[in-house]
């Protein structure tokens, strides 16, 4: 039979209910299987109001469990006619067996009798109220409510339980609701309880009652209906899979409509008309053929088409009254030059303890210049980084930002450009801000790539300075983020840059200020650690061993960009065959090179032709290796030194390391340490788990 379990509540955020759905299943899944029940197959569906399991052909009755009990040793068992004795009768009576049913195994103490004990499975009938209530309870969310006096928690109120298995209620109780055969449809369009017969009628009366509980099936008819809308508009729909993803937790029974605004209103920048449509009003804009943006939109509402010219007037008049503002609010900020607002950034406190956004500002001047200079830009750029730098916060100050934040940077592009800034000094400012979060888009031009390091820098060396680093999963100020922002920056653009050096450099201009509560090499070594970290994630997240990570991050540390080279040339190494012998032989040779006094090696001291082979095979390799480390070829050096595992290993078969000889046990140490130490000049491969 089948079994259907609704869990209806109060609305849910959107961003929850996708997880909370994969939980649901995970949960089922790992309870029904402890439990020994089978099943055909399990869905879940989800709406704002519901989070629903149908599981297909469930067990009417648990599996039989078998378990064997050892019993005592055969000779204790069986006489040596082979007759049992009172013991063998006494085990069997206890186990639930005949005699002759006992097993005789051997073990690692000898030969022993075994019974095997078959447990009947139980109802499944029986089982489910406990199973639905601990599926239930194993549930977690970010966040979570406690609304009944019994103090349950879960992620928003529950307000009824429904529970089937075949036609059956399932009855239990919990946090004060009893599980019953109703649901509740479509607020306000039918509201009722609705009774459902059996799981497979679920959706089916459901839908009836305006209510679609398959999120996919809200995905496709909102993107159907959008789609023939559009057209009819004369356009296409913009594909937007996040705001279509919210939109279609948000809604039960959702049914697109199309509006209008005014075509002077497209007047104002793009970026202003979709902030308005998409994030306030959760509207998908419709473009031409050409890309062109077009004065309709398509909205959503939670119900059916009935009314909908009703809908669609008012919706109308909550963007027209929102694009009139946004009209304003453009006129009035055109009507001060950008570079006018800049003053301005004065009465504006970046953070209480690191001053103004004024001073702010030439922070970033001066972190451009010594970017400028550390990567051999031309002096051309140079300009236009310290004049995007000057204008880069000025848009902070203006009536869109203060409605509208997300158009920081944005805003200031277009500003800048009617102000009649230089084109490149208006990319930097609008890029300056990117990446924000992981997998955003990067700067493309070299001035808001350098923008961008100098900003997320001065930020992140600033709120290390008054000892506001982030601590456990705590980080209020989005510090994590800036410091992903500058590792993707590093790594994408192939940036060589001293982590210590950049972070020196923006601790100077708070010293200058007396900011800063703790040493410079506190805040340089914090710093260089808390990017190392977040680099690291980033190769963990790519699937990178974290012992091939601490194999390059034990001997490069200040140079992002070099480190995450050398990590994913060394994973490439550690994907071939014979990698476990070149760690092995290598971390032997790293082990024993701890004794050596140096490494000077005296090839007069040698005694054995495998000592002269491998210390050819080692010059040879330093040489090729050492071009292909002056290259930045990682790979290739790689691959030199891993050729050297095979005279290592003739070595260490052939002679003794630790001879009697003082002289010869010596220079055979320093051989190795010269081997060892040169190794580390790509990784440390003695890091790697074996």
């Amino acid at each position: 039979m089948d079994l259907l379990l609704e869990i209806g509540v109060e609305e849910m955020p959107p961003a929850v209910i996708q997880p909370a759905t994969a939980q649901l299943a995970a949960m089922a899944r790992a309870v029904l299987d402890e439990k020994r029940l089978g099943f055909a197959g399990m869905n879940t569906y989800s709406t704002p109001r519901r989070l629903s399991l149908y599981v297909s052909d469930l067990a009417e009755r648990q599996a039989e469990y078998g378990e064997e009990v050892r019993g005592p040793a055969f000779e204790v068992a069986f006489t040596e006619a082979g007759e049992p004795t009172q013991a063998a009768v006494g085990f069997a009576r206890a186990q639930g067996v005949a005699v002759d049913d006992l097993e005789v195994k051997e073990t690692e103490k000898g030969r022993h009798v075994y019974a095997r004990r078959v447990s009947p499975g139980e109802e499944t009938a029986g089982l489910l109220p406990g199973i639905l209530v601990q599926i239930i309870t194993g549930l977690n969310f970010p966040r979570s409510m406690r609304w009944e006096s019994s103090g349950f928690r879960f992620v928003r109120p529950i307000r009824w339980l429904l529970a089937l298995f075949g036609p059956e209620v399932v009855e239990f109780e919990l946090a004060g609701i009893r599980s019953g055969r109703t649901s509740r449809g479509l607020r306000f369009y039918a509201s009722q309880e609705i009774a459902i017969e059996e799981p497979k009628h679920y959706v089916a009366a459901m839908r009836q009652a305006y209510v679609l509980v398959d999120p996919e099936e809200r995905r496709q008819t909102l993107a159907t209906q959008m789609a023939n809308l559009s057209v009819e508009a004369g356009g296409r729909v913009t594909e937007d899979l996040e705001l279509l993803e919210e939109v279609v937790n948000l809604t039960e029974y959702p049914t697109a409509f199309l509006g209008r605004f005014a075509p002077e209103y497209l007047q104002q920048p793009e970026e202003v008309i979709l902030t308005a449509m998409r994030g306030h009003q959760r509207y998908f804009s419709v473009r031409d053929g050409g890309g062109r943006l077009l004065p309709v939109f398509c909205g959503v509402r939670n119900g059916p088409a009935e009314g909908m010219d009703t809908v669609r007037a008012g919706n109308e008049r909550v963007l027209a009254a929102r694009l009139a503002d946004t009209a304003f609010f453009y006129r009035e900020d055109l009507a001060e030059p950008l570079p006018a607002r800049v003053e301005k950034l004065k009465d504006v406190i970046f953070q209480e303890q690191l001053g103004t956004l004024y001073e702010k500002v030439f922070r970033l001047q001066y972190l451009c210049h010594f970017l400028s200079r550390a990567l051999g830009l031309s002096h051309q750029h140079t300009e236009v980084l310290s004049r995007a730098a000057y204008l880069a916060k000025a848009d902070l100050v203006s009536h869109m930002v203060y409605e509208f934040p997300e158009l920081q940077g944005i805003i200031g592009s277009y500003y800048a450009a009617r102000a009649g800034e230089r084109a490149e000094v208006c990319q930097a400012i609008r890029e300056h801000y990117l990446p924000r979060f992981a997998g955003d888009k990067l700067p493309r031009s070299e001035a808001g790539m350098i923008l961008s390091l100098a900003d997320k820098a001065d930020t992140l060396v600033g709120y290390f300075c008054i000892g506001l680093a982030p601590t456990g999963s705590q980080d209020p100020f989005g510090l994590r983020r800036l410091a992903t922002g500058i590792c993707t920056i590093l790594i994408k653009h192939e940036i060589v840059l001293s982590i210590t050096r950049l972070a020196t450099e923006a601790y100077g201009q708070y010293k200058a200020l007396g900011r800063p509560s703790l040493s410079l090499e506190e805040v340089t070594e914090q710093i260089r650690s808390f990017l190392l970290s977040r680099m690291e994630n980033m190769c963990q997240e790519q699937g990178i061993r974290y012992d091939i990570v601490n194999a390059v991050t034990a001997v490069v540390s200040d140079d992002i960009f070099d480190a995450w080279q050398r990590i994913h040339a060394l994973a490439d190494l550690a994907g071939q065959s014979a990698f476990a012998q070149v760690v092995t032989v290598f971390t032997r040779a790293h082990n024993l090179s701890r004794q050596a006094p140096s490494q000077e090696v005296n090839q007069d001291l040698f005694q054995d032709p495998v000592e002269n082979r491998l210390y050819r095979f080692f010059q040879q390799a330093r040489a090729q290796a050492g071009a292909c480390l002056k290259a930045k070829d990682y790979r290739g050096a790689l691959q030199v030194v891993a050729a050297l595992a095979e005279p290592l290993e003739a070595f260490f078969a052939g002679v003794l390391v630790m001879a009697p000889d003082t002289a010869v046990r010596e220079n055979r140490l320093s051989l190795l340490r010269s081997i060892a130490d040169y190794i580390r000049n790509i990784a440390d491969l003695s890091q790697i788990a074996a």
